[in-house]
């Protein structure tokens, strides 16, 4: 079935319908480029969130009884619509969040690989089968199977900066499992998300396995979270709303992908042209909107000044404009989003630390900054910028280093330079991050790599085989024989 438009009204997903929100409210989606109106989608009530998700509740045990290889088919023939829909997907990347159209027709042609991966790596799971006498008095006639079943019904709840990635990324695992999928989109990015539902129901999802939930957070996003029939929550967002999400939700599982302050430790005996050419790309790729993003340099005193000249060098080759232009920097998400932005580098400058680069601030289009000798008294220490500005901070030694992260909050990722292994090795075992990146900028990819957070970084482990692994709990059959 067609997504059918009218007026730049895109319809929400209902049991493999279209339709527009009882009230007729919608919610208007802007360009960050101009501000102009992208679109708008339905600002759903409460009561029509409850219908879809009963509906995607009714329907999960047949899902969950279809075969495996049909799941996986599914998949495979929604990677190909996805595909042959990347133009469009990729233009409505482009003009709803600010990317650049290649970089959102590459999102698309990433999210197909990944669909693909998942459909084949989900015909791989498997349970076990235990031996009672494993254990002392217990009998040899005693054996346990233990399945793996799904949950049930998977809220997926998906970021703005990668609006169809991110989404995918919850979905594919929850319906190669056997679960049904309510999916809520971030606002910004919410066309994104429709665009690819409809590649998935040309592709013949089944009715109901699938629907899509819109609106405002402040009406809809409470009651879906607390929603009796939602069985897991798998979010992507800011740290202080997984946080809330994680109170409401109580007693069900919840994955969470969150903030991050991901910082680059640069030793001495570091290529510092490589360091410095992975940093900007790190820091400022997107204009820092990624929580893999490298947000602060800890770098050894004796080769900061060399360093901080390779990254001026580096961000002066960088373009500033709109991403229809394709800048390498480009408008934030929002005004909010570049106001904070600003507070932080006006901070820093009051406090005195050294402005390396200044970029313009126009509106919600910020230049990338560089702040060097920054330190612990700045806010940009330690918060998450989330935008194109880049503080450094020298320091004395590694331990010096290792001291900051690990009185940081967050605990993504971290990236060591050093030409010396065994010095990135002693570095990684004490930094408290999910992933330490050796000789390159923090990122989430390869897409079938764990992936995950501690500390206020978030919960859970993803990444293709892990998150379908996230998708399913143990269920134990004991045989007395």
């Amino acid at each position: 079935m067609e997504l059918k438009r009218s007026q730049k009204i895109y319809p929400y997903l209902f049991n493999n319908e279209w339709k527009e929100s009882d009230s007729g409210e919608t919610v208007q989606i802007k360009s960050p480029d101009d501000g102009q109106v992208v679109g708008e989608v339905p600002a759903m009530s409460q009561e029509e969130v409850d219908r879809a998700v009963q509906s995607t509740s009714v329907v999960q045990e047949n899902w969950e009884a279809s075969e495996g290889h049909e799941r996986s088919e599914l998949l495979h023939r929604w990677a190909d619509e996805l595909e042959k829909m990347a133009d469009e997907i990729g233009q409505m990347i482009h003009l709803e969040v600010g990317k650049t159209p290649s970089s959102a027709k590459g999102e698309v042609k990433r999210t197909a690989q990944l669909i693909r991966h998942t459909a084949e790596e989900g015909l791989r799971t498997h349970g076990s089968f235990i031996q009672g006498d494993a254990f002392p008095g217990a009998s040899k006639s005693t054996k346990a199977m233990v399945q793996k079943v799904p949950h049930g019904v998977v809220l997926a709840i998906s970021p703005f900066n990668y609006p169809v990635n991110l989404a995918a990324s919850k979905i594919a695992p929850a319906l190669i499992t056997g679960n049904t999928v309510v999916f809520k989109p971030a606002t910004q990015g919410a066309i994104s998300g429709l665009l690819m539902v409809e590649a998935l129901v040309k592709a013949g999802l089944p009715k109901g396995v699938l629907n899509v939930v819109t609106g405002r957070g402040s009406i809809i996003g409470d009651y879906v979270v607390t929603h009796p029939k939602v069985d897991m929550i798998t979010f992507t967002g800011g740290t202080s709303t997984g946080q809330h999400i994680a109170k409401k939700a109580s007693m069900i599982p919840v994955v969470l992908e969150l903030g991050g302050k991901d910082p680059a430790i640069v030793l001495e005996d570091a290529d510092l042209d490589k360091a410095a050419k992975e940093i900007v790309g790190g820091a400022l790729s997107y204009s820092g909107q990624r929580c893999t993003a490298i947000k602060r340099v800890m770098v050894m005193d004796k080769v900061a000044d060399e360093l901080v000249a390779k990254i001026k060098a580096n961000v002066a080759e960088l373009t500033v404009g709109t991403s229809d232009q394709n800048a390498n920097i480009t408008p934030m998400i929002d005004q909010k989003s570049a106001d904070f932005v600003v507070s932080l580098i006006e901070d820093a400058k009051k406090k005195g630390a050294t402005v390396v680069s200044e970029g313009i601030q126009e509106e919600n289009l910020l230049g990338a900054t560089v702040l060097d000798h920054v330190t612990e008294d700045m806010d940009v220490a330690w918060k998450e910028q989330f935008g194109p500005v880049l503080p450094i901070m020298r320091v004395e030694n590694e331990l010096e280093a290792i001291g900051l992260e690990k009185r940081n909050e967050y605990g993504l990722q971290a990236s060591i330079f050093t030409k010396r292994i065994e010095n990135a090795f002693a570095i990684a075992d004490k930094l408290n991050v999910g992933t330490v990146q050796v000789n390159g900028k923090t990122s989430r990819g390869p897409d079938h790599f764990p992936f995950l957070g501690v500390k206020n970084s978030g919960q859970g482990v993803q990444g293709i085989g892990r998150s379908i692994d996230s998708m399913l709990r143990d269920k134990v059959l004991v045989l007395n024989l």
